[in-house]
């Protein structure tokens, strides 16, 4: 009994220190946390501030000293400018894959044919069973067909493919102007 009571102070004493030491660590810790990070900069709407202020210098000091900080940031790696010709090409090889809804990859209505639609040419294929078939596009994405019908051609390097959106992830693709066929992009 003198045992057990001893043991139970003992123990008391062991979980009071155990509490305040992880308190003394939770105290670190929540000093050592950095502050919230700062909002993103928008250097366009920076550089648009700049056009009302009416004297010329001033106006000329404003230009320079936001572009100065566009020109550090991308040479930090922190700003990258792309023209629509890259965006084009990015989107023609995310193409079958399902991309986050920023800034350049949204959806814009001029381009929502471009989103569901693409047409380009296969450089490789080969048959991985006897209803299956996984090829390449020009972009470097794979294809695959599962279940192909008995009246699917064999597919070729240089034939022209096009796909349309399906539902659930899939697409309608028609190889070399043959009925189309369900497939999806597997890599």
């Amino acid at each position: 009994m003198i045992f057990n009571r001893i043991a139970f102070r003992h123990a008391r004493l062991i979980g009071l220190g155990g509490l305040m030491g992880a308190g003394l660590i939770a105290g670190t810790v929540a000093q050592s946390q950095p502050a919230s990070p700062a909002p993103p900069v928008d250097y366009v709407d920076e550089l648009k501030s700049c056009r009302a202020i009416a004297d010329e210098a001033a106006r000329l000091a404003c230009y320079d000293a936001k572009v100065s900080t566009i020109v550090a940031a991308s040479d930090a790696g922190d700003v990258t400018i792309v023209d629509r010709e890259d965006i084009t090409r990015t989107r023609r090889q995310l193409f079958g894959f399902t991309v986050p809804d920023i800034g350049i990859f949204k959806d814009d209505s001029q381009d929502k044919e471009a989103a569901e639609l693409l047409d380009t040419t296969i450089t490789g294929a080969r048959r991985v069973s006897a209803k299956t078939w996984r090829f390449t596009t020009a972009e470097g994405a794979v294809w695959e067909i599962n279940n192909a019908p008995a009246r699917l051609a064999s597919i070729k390097a240089g034939e022209p493919v096009q796909f349309k959106k399906a539902s659930l992830g899939f697409y309608f693709i028609r190889i070399n102007g043959q009925l189309g066929v369900k497939g999806k992009r597997v890599q």
